[in-house]
């Protein structure tokens, strides 16, 4: 039997409806995060704006309420990144995604990562978890204490990568202060770590989430290598596509595939959202021309926005005398209708973000 062919476009409107970009969806917060496989957040408003761009009706507090109830966790998960994941997720696929940590581990800190004891470092950061939370600066100074030879940074790391810790919501406008402290994941979620190193769950998750996809999308998304012949064991039970180059896509059962012409409103999508770091291959979302805006120096991924479903140009806000100002970059000429569509939807976006401005306006540049 002859598989069917994906264009790109196909691929766009798949991936946007699984990550809820075609329309927005009425989900409580926890369900929305497990839909999407976790929201990237190593900075911590833009998990609100992913939010607020997906959603219908969300309100800021509705991710915080989540935070402090401890539904959802900020935690280091794919690709050693923090990211906002559900505690059942957290829980259920932490243990296959640490080999990735301690990969991270490796890349960072080279040979400053030499000759660490790993148990020695967890048994003793356990110990002072168990006694109160700690901030990552807490953790380095006791740490050199323990081991005054060794890279505090990096011995600050090895722990992250092998002991299972959440962060603890800690205030501010967006859940967290800038030194949040960690808390022992069992002790903040009061069950233990139940997931194995099985990677049926984790490729499914992201299936539902990104798909379809390649093997090597499953690796830029998670941050493991060589997954090849472990995901070749699950084959059986996922549907396989080829894209337009040949290569063969793996996708969940029954997850949705639109037509290609299936409207796509225009969207604003939040610094370092996982929609354009989730696959090898980002053309489905992102031109190979336009990727140099978007991902720069030092990690730095921008805000961007969507037209016909595609990455079209980058935004940032920006605040004077209580006036907010969204600044929108296009790669491209926009129709009027475009940029119409843009300042209503942009507006929006700025009196969620700057909810106490005196005024709003929207710019193109």
């Amino acid at each position: 039997m002859t598989e069917r062919i994906l264009t790109i476009r196909e691929l766009n409107r798949a991936t946007l409806a699984r990550q809820m970009l075609l329309e927005r969806e009425t989900l409580p917060v926890p369900a929305a995060i497990e839909r999407v496989a976790g929201l990237q957040a190593q900075v911590v408003s833009p998990p609100y704006v992913g939010l607020w761009t997906r959603l219908r009706d969300f309100r800021r507090e509705d991710l915080t309420n989540a935070l402090e109830e401890r539904l959802v966790v900020r935690v280091a998960m794919m690709r050693s990144t923090l990211h906002l994941m559900t505690a059942e997720d957290y829980l259920l696929l932490r243990p296959v995604l640490e080999p990735a940590l301690v990969r991270a581990l490796k890349a960072f800190f080279g040979k400053r990562a030499e000759g660490l004891d790993a148990e020695r470092l967890v048994g003793a950061a356990r110990t002072w978890l168990e006694e109160e939370p700690r901030t990552q600066g807490e953790f380095r100074a006791l740490l050199s204490g323990l081991e005054p030879d060794q890279d505090p940074a990096a011995m600050s790391y090895a722990v992250r990568a092998y002991l299972p810790m959440a962060q603890v919501p800690s205030g501010g406008r967006w859940g967290y202060s800038n030194r949040p402290p960690y808390a022992l994941a069992e002790s903040w979620l009061g069950r233990p770590v139940s997931g194995t190193q099985d990677l049926r769950d984790l490729v499914l998750r992201y299936l539902a989430a990104f798909g379809p996809a390649t093997v090597a999308d499953v690796q830029a998304w998670s941050g493991l290598v060589r997954l090849k012949d472990r995901i070749r064991d699950l084959a059986p039970d996922l549907r396989v596509f080829r894209n337009e180059d040949g290569k063969e896509l793996l996708d969940a059962p029954d997850a949705p595939l639109p037509p290609p012409n299936t409207p796509a409103p225009v969207r604003f999508v939040p610094d370092y959202d996982n929609l354009v770091l989730s696959h090898a291959d980002r053309r489905r979302v992102i031109s190979d021309e336009h990727r140099k805006f978007v991902f720069l120096s030092a990690g730095r991924v921008r805000a961007t926005f969507l037209v016909d479903g595609f990455v079209t140009g980058t935004w940032k806000l920006e605040k004077s005398r209580g006036i907010v100002t969204l600044m929108i970059e296009p790669f491209e000429t926009l129709s009027r209708t475009t940029r119409e569509a843009l300042i209503e939807e942009g507006e929006r976006l700025a009196r969620f973000v700057e909810s106490e401005a005196r005024a709003f306006e929207v710019r193109f540049t």
